[in-house]
């Protein structure tokens, strides 16, 4: 799945390192590019929720992953054809939900691998080919916009890696059918109270958790606009996000087998990092703002790979992918009121949007240890 997701986030990244600017040339404005950016990944992080309900009632589970990434990355190429703002956001908005409605089943699958292989390594190591796609997505779209200067030819060319996804896709589900055979199936002690296959309170402390990082992370598309805006050339916005995924790809498996040795630790350290990007690239001189996209980078990947492997840790029984949807719902949620907020904040204030993005994330701490202690106090207490 890791190399689909290589393949299938060249397509999606390539397409957004240069939606935001896009949009601005036919004839979008800073809170609509931001509010696009931002109900294109709250419908991704809603649809999560609603794909994983069914998927937990529902036999026919790959055919729902065929549909999400047959509609996430065929929409990208498709923006080729848009020549009005109205019509490219919604195509944007269609990628968005076509992402949620795979990725918690994908999610789910690679839980079953952890046992074997540690959470933090598995998602690490999903997330490193994800950003690895992710890199040579911007990379790509960089090199035809250096040739071309046509936003439309540069979308045309990722119909490429969006068949290469979905051909590779075809391929694991024909090898790997059935992803709960790779779980070694061990016997766990009966729990009389129907712990097992309920929501814990840290479950949901995670989740709310989640919601404030995310409200604070931001979208590509607004920040695009504003390197655009500050001088930086169209062609070369998207090695920003090149820059930043690739450290994102890095990062998460640095920060994936940390997490296999220190645990809960590892996520604070990811956030503190992240909640220190804002500056960088909205108050400080442009050249600045490599900083700033490499600590974004690093943002990207403790969403991936640790806050998805916390989840992990907490899943009930037999409700795997609901639980990871409702928790990308959540998720959706703190990144639309974020991506509005930021949308309203660029044009009012850069020190007052910088407060908020920065406070969003450092407000998720204090419930991140609320969750970690409480967990840990019912473990103690469990004979």
């Amino acid at each position: 799945m890791g190399v689909v997701d290589l393949f299938g986030d060249t397509t999606y990244s390539g397409g957004a390192s240069m939606n935001g600017v896009f949009l601005a040339s036919v004839g979008a404005g800073a809170v609509v590019i931001s509010m696009v950016g931002g109900l294109s990944e709250f419908l991704n992080y809603l649809t999560r929720g609603v794909s994983g309900y069914f998927a937990d009632r529902i036999r026919r589970r790959w055919a729902l992953v065929f549909v999400g990434y047959g509609v996430n990355l065929l929409a990208v190429p498709a923006l080729a054809l848009a020549g009005h703002w109205p019509l490219a956001a919604g195509l944007i908005l269609l990628q968005g939900v076509g992402r949620g409605v795979r990725k918690p089943l994908v999610q789910a699958m690679l839980s079953y691998t952890t046992k074997r292989y540690g959470k933090g390594w598995v998602y690490g190591v999903n997330t490193a080919l994800d950003h690895t796609g992710r890199t040579l997505g911007p990379l790509l779209v960089a090199g035809v916009l250096l040739f071309t200067e046509i936003f439309q030819a540069a979308y045309a060319l990722l119909i490429i890696p969006a068949v290469l996804a979905l051909v590779t896709l075809t391929v694991v589900r024909i090898r790997f059918p059935a992803p709960a055979s790779f779980e070694q199936q061990q016997p766990s002690a009966p729990d009389p109270s129907g712990q097992q296959r309920e929501f814990r309170r840290s479950y949901w402390l995670y989740l709310a958790a989640g919601a404030c990082f995310a409200a604070g992370l931001m979208n590509f598309e607004l920040i695009s606009f504003h390197l655009f805006r500050n001088g930086v050339a169209h062609n070369s916005v998207p090695l920003y996000l090149a820059l930043a995924t690739g450290v994102g790809a890095l990062a998460s498996l640095g920060l994936g087998k940390l997490y296999d040795r220190v645990g809960f630790p590892t996520v604070i350290v990811g956030v503190l990092a992240t909640a220190t990007f804002s500056p960088f690239v909205f108050l400080l001189p442009v050249h600045l703002a490599l900083v700033g996209m490499a600590l974004w980078g690093i943002g990207q990947a403790t969403q991936d790979s640790l806050l998805a492997a916390l989840v992990a840790s907490v899943l009930p029984q037999g409700r795997r992918n609901l639980a990871f949807g409702l928790y990308y719902a959540g998720y959706g949620v703190g990144w639309l009121v974020g991506a509005v907020a930021a949308g309203l904040l660029y044009e009012q204030s850069r020190v007052a949007l910088v407060l908020f993005a920065a406070g969003a994330q450092l407000a998720s701490v204090p419930i991140f240890l609320a969750a970690r202690l409480g967990r840990r106090a019912a473990e103690e207490s469990t004979p």
